[in-house]
């Protein structure tokens, strides 16, 4: 049968960030994706100039639909949230409309680069930590799993020893697994660690030194898309971090504005379940 995902996102345009992805990365491994926008902008927010319509009080009539209508699903995933009310329709989705069985992923997009986002007050930051302990598994960057653990968001581990601490210590605060990304305690190299059942795994892979928006969400949709595959999280994580690799490292090369993102779509065949 094949697995639906309800993903509670904002929809930018342009830039390759955000629905895009994440719907044309659950596609291409043959899941449904059911977006909800969360709002609609112009482009993502890194580029200047944009517009944006919220969509906050379509939220809730829409999962009153979905729910009137028997619709379930496998997957209930959310990641940026604008307000305190999104964040109460993402629990009100996870509770009423994921299938028996399922994950709810919660990517608690807060932050990146050891700063917290404008947009996150200490109010929206708190409401955050609700919503991620409600779910079955959490995806925080480094600067972001500080936050959820209070911590200094300039702080990141600075070796295997302390990615394992901080995995763990979101583990004993939530109840969820763990993935965290953006590790680079290793010069040249990145990655992300997993936590689940107890086990616990890190992989790291080469750093190509560019930076582009919207690689978190191919990363989360990856690992997404591996999990109702079947995969472990383990391994679901590895295939996600050379997917992004590998996303990042074809974009460098065309030469594009970093702002307009990685050029995903030639690469979507990797994904395919064969």
């Amino acid at each position: 049968m094949q697995k639906k995902v309800l993903a509670l996102h904002d929809l930018s345009g342009f830039g390759r960030s955000s629905l895009v992805p994440i719907i044309s990365v659950l596609s291409a491994f043959g899941h449904q994706c059911v977006p909800l926008p969360t709002a609609v902008f112009s482009t993502h927010m890194a580029i200047p100039g944009w517009v944006k319509s919220d969509l906050t009080g379509e939220m809730h009539p829409t999962i009153d639909q979905y729910d009137r209508l028997g619709l379930r699903f496998e997957a209930v995933y959310a990641g940026f949230l604008g307000s305190a009310s999104q964040i109460d329709s993402v629990r009100e989705a996870a509770e009423r409309l994921k299938a028996e069985g399922g994950l709810t992923l919660i990517d608690p997009v807060m932050g990146d680069n050891g700063e917290v986002y404008s947009s996150y007050t200490p109010e929206m930051c708190t409401r955050m930590r609700e919503l991620c302990a409600i779910a079955d598994l959490i995806t925080p960057n480094t600067t972001e799993a500080a936050i959820l653990l209070g911590r200094d968001p300039a702080s990141a581990p600075q070796s295997e020893r302390e990615a394992e601490e901080w995995m763990r210590a979101l583990y004993e605060e939530y109840g969820a697994s763990v993935v965290l990304t953006g590790l680079d305690y290793e010069p040249g190299r990145v990655g992300s660690g997993c936590l689940e059942n107890g086990e616990l795994t890190i992989s790291l892979h080469e750093r190509i030194d560019c930076y582009y928006p919207g690689t978190g969400d191919v990363f989360a949709a990856v690992m997404l898309g591996a999990l109702l595959s079947g995969a472990k999280l383990r391994d679901a994580c590895v295939k996600a971090g050379e997917f992004v690799r590998d996303t990042i490292a074809y974009t460098a090369q065309q030469g594009t504005d970093p702002n307009f993102g990685v050029q995903f779509e030639k690469l979507l065949p990797q994904l395919w379940n064969k």
